[in-house]
């Protein structure tokens, strides 16, 4: 995949067109996700008109995205696979397509073709990254900061993050390798485009790790997606990185006195995957709720309520403003030309390959 074309995101369209008649499907649906805003764009966007549509099923919301990859692992260790529908990363959904712990798809009829006719697997182009993958947005993790708490020279590189003089204070780091590691070797003066190459080595691991060290006693690890906005809401970090959208949230709903960094924002891909052997009359249900939920006009709502780029081109165009907000959202995507001066383009491909090692590494490294 092409990283420049995720500066092009997006999402249009309507109507669940389900393969299998209702009586034939299950009334219930476990889907899973990460929480908080993003939850609840989902919620508002896809299932409740999905609902509408649909009446007698019922939707039950599981929060545990962050380790989807270890409970479906222990889940079909167990023979007994109770989630419908998960949203993941796209490193995730590839781990688990490649583990046989997600269904492959064929985007041109499990998916709804654009307005125009152009049929879903170029609609969703370059985004579709693994054949088990059913993209959604594009988002990025970035820094937000107390604007009360930086004195009069706001940060604008993400390097101060590990300025501790200049920004004294708790910083909130998300507790696991990605992105952490990244910025750890940028700002340790590793060329952007060497990151992953010096992070493929041992000693590449051991730099950034020794970086991160430098700012250890001042951070407060998360796993939630929430947790940073509401630590920068209660003042108890200087600055703290997150999902860019959560931090939308933050500054433009909450009226907290937060501001983000764009500097070396990480573009990422986030989705759905179908668990693999799901009986038939809920698999009937998921796929008739993903062609809805994935259409034109869904992923372009999306964005109605959270600052993600939807993934389809075609949805582009129908992004507008805040559904109850009333502000234009364009300028708020991570894609916007303003935000996107200098981006760090996530590379999923390595830590499909490299994550469980590393993760390792870094949980003893944190352990210390």
């Amino acid at each position: 995949m092409k990283f420049a074309k995720l500066m092009v995101a997006t999402a249009a369209f309507g109507m669940a067109a389900g393969a299998a008649h209702a009586a034939d499907m299950a009334t219930d649906m476990t889907l899973v996700s990460w929480g908080g805003a993003y939850q609840s764009s989902q919620q508002r966007a896809y299932v409740e008109p999905y609902i509408a549509n649909n009446s007698g099923v019922k939707v039950v919301w599981d929060e545990s995205s962050a380790e989807a990859v270890a409970k479906l692992r222990a889940m079909n260790e167990a023979g007994n696979v109770t989630w419908d529908l998960v949203d993941v990363v796209a490193s995730d959904a590839i781990r688990l397509c490649d583990e046989g712990l997600a269904m492959e798809i064929d985007p041109d009829s499990d998916l709804a073709a654009a307005p125009d006719g152009k049929p879903a697997s170029e609609d969703f182009g370059d985004l579709l990254v693994s054949d088990c993958f059913i993209p959604q947005i594009v988002y990025s993790t970035t820094f937000g900061y107390r604007t009360d708490m930086v004195g009069d020279t706001p940060p604008t590189d993400v390097c101060a993050v590990f300025d501790l003089k200049k920004y004294p204070g708790k910083r909130a780091l998300e507790k696991r390798p990605i992105n952490n590691m990244e910025w750890a070797l940028l700002c340790d003066g590793v060329a952007k485009d060497k990151v992953y190459d010096v992070l493929a080595t041992p000693a590449g691991q051991e730099q950034a790790l020794k970086k991160l060290d430098t700012i250890k006693d001042q951070v407060i690890w998360w796993s939630a997606g929430a947790d940073t906005p509401q630590l920068l809401a209660d003042g108890e970090i200087v600055m703290g990185s997150t999902y860019n959208g959560r931090l939308f949230s933050v500054i433009e709903e909450q009226k907290q006195p937060v501001a983000m960094l764009w500097d070396a924002q990480v573009f990422d891909l986030d989705g759905w995957i179908i668990p693999a052997g799901l009986p038939a009359d809920r698999l009937a249900r998921v796929k008739d709720f993903v062609k809805f939920a994935t259409d034109t006009q869904r992923l372009a709502d999306q964005a109605k309520y959270i600052s993600y780029g939807p993934a389809r081109a075609s949805s582009a165009p129908l992004v507008g403003k805040h559904a109850d907000l009333g502000i234009e959202m364009a300028p708020h995507m991570p894609t916007d030309p303003n935000n996107a001066k200098n981006t760090f383009l996530y590379n999923y491909e390595f830590w499909a390959d490299y994550r469980d090692d590393i993760d390792a590494k870094f949980q003893a490294w944190l352990a210390k």
